[in-house]
């Protein structure tokens, strides 16, 4: 899976770099003295990484955790984004890391316990206030788990945070390390979902939709608070039909009165964003759309996107409460 090891000296002698090493013990293995010597040079092809993208092994320095855009929540009002790797094992055709970054290698950043600081700093300036950090805004957060330890070294920082709220977002079936302890009553998983005929289509190398629901399933019989996450909305001619499918399909498995929280968004990115990305797959069809450039973005039609939104939180409505539903407003 990983053939090439980037490493930072700074951090060749870490606990978790040994443990990646071992991992991976015929991979070849490059120093270098930052990360961003590798994953930063403008004359890279993301599409061609991300046929055998390599894993750069990092120390970060500042920035552990970061205020959340506005409008992303679940909930809260105190809300912050942290990001212990850069970029996904999957490959969807419509996510921002493509326009975002030159590279398509992995970054992990392996000096995990300076964010965890960062976060019982933050927790402790607001101790009565529920404070709510999102691990999945430039990576998936358990897709890589079994190389990352992510979640194994994370969860009992959130244990001992009464008010501290933690969502892992995913399309992974990677929930072993979840299954293996006791829910935490304040970690939220987050399944990104989407119809099958989308999925197929634009969500390369993601686990199938049935497979998704299966683990979202199995983690809420066994007592995790799980949220249900359908973004991006994706125009087909007959999306409504395609979305009624996929709600009906969900929700005859998953239990939508304990469900946390769902969340509802159209496609959308930064304008400059997308014409990277489109430069990149000039012929695939989702940027064949009825899409429209507005204020520095690239998003559906506004009449098409209002369409969809009232139409697609009409039908989500009909199985879960106002209480757990936010619909997406960036």
């Amino acid at each position: 899976m990983i053939d090439t090891l980037y490493i930072e000296s700074a951090v060749a002698e870490h606990v978790r770099v040994a443990a990646i090493r071992r991992r991976f013990p015929h991979a070849r293995v490059i120093e270098c003295e930052r990360y961003g010597e590798v994953f930063n040079p403008k004359a890279q092809n993301f599409r061609m990484q991300k046929q055998r993208p390599a894993l750069i092994l990092a120390h970060k320095h500042q920035k552990f955790v970061l205020p959340a855009p506005p409008g992303y929540g679940i909930g809260g009002s105190d809300n912050y984004y942290f990001s212990h790797m850069l970029n996904c094992l999957y490959d969807c055709r419509y996510c921002f890391l493509q326009g975002m970054y030159q590279s398509a290698n992995y970054v992990l950043f392996v000096n995990y316990e300076a964010f965890q600081q960062q976060i019982r700093d933050i927790c402790r300036q607001s101790p009565d206030q529920p404070v709510y950090f999102f691990s999945g805004y430039d990576c998936d957060s358990l897709a890589f788990e079994p190389v990352t330890g992510f979640a194994e070294s994370f969860l009992p920082l959130f244990a001992e945070l009464p008010n501290a709220w933690l969502e892992l977002r995913t399309k992974s079936t990677q929930i072993r390390v979840l299954r293996q302890r006791e829910p935490l009553p304040n970690c939220v998983v987050a399944f990104s979902l989407s119809p099958e005929t989308v999925a197929g289509k634009v969500e390369a190398k993601a686990p199938a939709l049935a497979k998704r629901i299966e683990a979202a399933a199995k983690l809420q019989r066994q007592g995790w608070p799980i949220g249900l996450r359908f973004d991006p909305l994706i125009y087909q001619h007959d999306y409504r039909e395609q979305y009624r499918a996929l709600f009906e399909q969900v929700f005859s498995v998953i239990n939508a009165v304990t469900l946390h929280s769902v969340s509802l968004g159209v496609f959308r990115l930064p304008e400059h964003f997308f014409k990277k990305i489109h430069r990149l797959y000039p012929d695939e069809r989702l940027f064949a759309s009825p899409l429209q450039s507005a204020s520095g973005r690239v998003s559906y039609r506004s009449d098409l996107e209002q369409a969809m939104m009232a139409d697609c939180s009409e039908l989500l409505l009909q199985y879960v409460s106002k209480q757990q539903f936010f619909p997406c407003s960036l």
